[in-house]
């Protein structure tokens, strides 16, 4: 039987044991924060995080250090978070890949995206474009399909993400061609290959293609958002082409399940105050993005959303995981 006085003293523990541990989340953060992200140095993801995290180091004084763990279309970094201790100092830059596309994709993975995980906040959405060599024959769409109509089976596309795949499937399904699809590691070799003509095209993300093409080294043939982007108002949406034909992306933060809500909505409200800066925000969208944020409540609804529409585009280009 257990005493009365065992039952106070376990009441005064937890009664001493509760401001502690509140006095210890209203410190957070008390050491670095890390940010890891699934793609390699360089990409959307990549230059995303980097961007959030100079802001919350100079504005806040915060020491949030950036951590790329490329591999398996973003699997190896989302699984180092999942595995991470959940106390506010781990995070991982999500995307619609980690969180919607990739459990349609693949047959196993070593977490689940909607147990595993918490998602924060949203940082910004953006489309795909499609992009050839610059000095390929290829100037819209439309050429693309002839040509893979005139040769099935010999033209070419990379992917190394659902981001990527997904919109070149999609293309085969609306335009009714036969293309062939090469699997990369990371969107860099893919860049290189499109440069070499080894492969005749690839759907890029807006904040990769950015300087690819301002620098002209890739040529931009059309777009997969809902509209026609800013940097590029010449450039055909695939709806225009293919009516229905639409895809965008995002990008997040998420963290491992068990996170302390109270940090969760600290972070959030880190975020949506970089979103709003207007330096932050410029620099986003000089990237290609369209900045955006969310409250805790409405991004994880969004994310819920989203893997719905992910599996109704994976289910139309008829891609079958891995």
């Amino acid at each position: 039987m257990i005493s009365k006085n065992t039952v106070t003293a376990c009441l005064l523990g937890l009664a001493l044991a509760g401001p502690a541990a509140f006095a210890q989340q209203e410190q957070w953060p008390q050491r670095a924060i890390s940010i890891v992200v699934p793609s390699a140095p360089g990409g959307a993801a990549d230059l995303t995080a980097r961007t959030l995290a100079h802001y919350l180091n100079q504005k806040h004084g915060m020491n949030v250090v950036v951590e790329d763990k490329p591999g398996a279309g973003g699997i190896i970094g989302t699984a180092a978070v999942r595995n991470a201790k959940p106390d506010g100092y781990s995070f991982l830059l999500s995307t619609n890949s980690t969180q919607a596309a990739n459990q349609f994709l693949y047959k196993s993975l070593p977490y689940d995206a909607q147990k595993d995980f918490v998602d924060v906040g949203l940082i910004g959405k953006f489309g795909t474009v499609a992009v050839v060599s610059p000095d390929s024959e290829v100037k819209v769409l439309k050429d693309l399909a002839d040509k893979a109509s005139a040769a099935p089976g010999k033209v070419f596309f990379g992917y190394y993400s659902s981001s990527s795949q997904v919109p070149s499937a999609l293309f085969r399904e609306y335009a009714d061609i036969k293309i062939e699809g090469a699997a990369y590691k990371n969107i860099t070799q893919i860049l290189t290959d499109l440069r070499g003509r080894l492969i005749d095209f690839a759907f890029v993300d807006y904040l990769t293609a950015m300087g690819q093409i301002s620098g002209g080294n890739l040529k931009p043939v059309a777009v997969t958002g809902q509209d026609r982007s800013p940097a590029w108002p010449d450039v055909a949406t695939t709806g225009e082409d293919y009516p229905g034909f639409v895809v965008e992306g995002w990008l997040g933060i998420s963290a491992p399940a068990g996170t302390p809500d109270e940090i969760v909505r600290r972070m959030n409200a880190l975020i949506a105050e970089a979103v709003a800066d207007p330096a932050t925000k410029e620099q986003y969208e000089k990237l290609g993005m369209q900045p955006q944020s969310m409250a805790v409540d409405e991004f994880q609804a969004f994310v819920r959303e989203d893997v719905q529409r992910w599996k109704g585009w994976i289910d139309t280009a008829g891609i079958q995981p891995q």
